[in-house]
């Protein structure tokens, strides 16, 4: 049995076309309906046939709506979720596919009080962004942390996990503020790491940008890969969860200081036992299957 039959997806980039696309491809007897607060992307949702419905308002999006899920920034979530207030249903369950849960547990508690929340963040994605970026298989083996506030009916945590096992996804549940914790440093810190290291090599007044861009190895081009990432979505995260970020710079600012200090005094025999150490952190990664093993990460060089 499924979960919903009747889906509302709130913003239509990379993140929202693909949870429309997977519905689509792997319960096609669910009616999704779509709403982007853009203009342009609505219309070029309905000439891909992103949805079932494309609707010019939220409140027309939600009105018959089992499960609405808001793909926008995190901090927009508050003012979206207000805005489609009046015209949801009251047995309707929320979720979203923010990166960061404390901060939006809070605004979906406040703007739409007495509703079913179930916050969700589908740790998947890519630095394209828009409505045909999106695509069925992105979720396929990648984990959804669902960070239910506490006193959340547990049979409606069941069907949102349902409806994310649905679409590929595995699934584990969190407390919002560990949610974030976890998240500042397996993804916003190495995001803010990218985005200073991409800028500071722009910024380079003895390189010029095209040595920059001719001579990029592999590791500064996956620097910007990461570095090319929605901006608007990305400042949202680090200001929504500043203070896990901040803690987890404070303590990569130690480390990069010793790691300065070994290099300066030639201490070879700590840079090897880090170097060991991370290597083996990246093993792990391809063994429970969250990357790929292939050599240079896959990339073609035909």
């Amino acid at each position: 049995m499924l979960p919903f039959a009747r889906v509302t997806v709130v913003g239509l980039g990379l993140i929202g076309s693909s949870v429309a696309r997977a519905v689509r491809a792997r319960m096609p007897t669910v009616r999704v309906t779509g709403y982007d607060a853009s203009a342009q992307v609505r219309e070029t949702a309905r000439a891909i046939d992103l949805c079932d419905d494309v609707t010019d308002t939220p409140g027309a999006a939600v009105i018959d709506a089992d499960l609405v899920v808001l793909c926008v920034p995190v901090g927009a979530m508050g003012a979206v979720a207000a805005q489609l207030a009046a015209d949801l249903p009251a047995d309707a369950i929320v979720t979203d596919v923010g990166s960061c849960k404390a901060s939006v547990v809070e605004a979906l508690q406040a703007a739409l009080p007495g509703t079913t929340i179930v916050p969700a963040h589908p740790v998947a994605g890519t630095e394209q962004s828009g409505p045909e970026a999106g695509f069925a298989t992105l979720f396929n083996h990648r984990w959804c942390i669902l960070t239910p506030p506490e006193g959340t009916d547990p049979v409606a945590i069941e069907r949102v996990a349902t409806f994310w096992r649905n679409l590929g996804a595995q699934i584990e549940t969190m407390a919002p503020d560990h949610h974030d914790r976890v998240l500042a440093v397996t993804s916003h810190l190495p995001h803010l790491i990218a985005y200073t290291i991409v800028g500071t090599a722009s910024d380079l007044e003895e390189v010029t940008r095209s040595e920059v861009i001719k001579y990029s190895a592999g590791g500064f081009r996956d620097f910007t890969r990461i570095a090319a990432s929605d901006p608007t979505m990305w400042r949202d995260v680090f200001l929504s969860n500043r203070e896990a970020v901040l803690d987890m710079l404070q303590r990569f600012s130690e480390d990069l200081s010793a790691l300065q200090r070994a290099i300066r005094w030639g201490k070879g025999d700590e840079l090897f036992d880090l170097f060991e150490r991370t290597r083996a952190v990246r093993r792990s990664i391809v063994e429970e299957g969250q990357d790929d093993a292939a050599p240079d990460f896959g990339r073609s060089h035909e």
